[in-house]
């Protein structure tokens, strides 16, 4: 599974967000994260549809998006939504 990160620094939930996705990178050695800053990228942003950061998409493992979260999402439900869907 890889997840694409979309955020940006003036965004304050994405400051909340930050150590807790490094963290969960760091336990989950299998999962491959991708992170895009907005302003930076934001032909990649709009591709995807993720001007409003946070947004975190996560695609199978042919690239297809299969699910997306958005704002402040708790580390418990990360964990649990990644191993229920690592396989994908």
């Amino acid at each position: 599974m890889k997840v694409l990160k979309f955020g940006a620094v003036w965004c304050p939930t994405c400051l909340v967000m930050k150590p807790r996705w490094t963290n969960i990178e760091k336990e989950l050695p299998w999962l491959e994260t991708e992170f895009f800053d907005i302003d930076e990228n934001p032909e990649v942003a709009q591709k995807h549809q993720a001007t409003e950061p946070p947004v975190f998409i996560f695609l199978n493992k042919d690239g297809n998006e299969f699910d997306r979260m958005t704002g402040d999402i708790s580390r418990k439900k990360l964990i649990k939504f990644l191993e229920t869907n690592k396989n994908n």
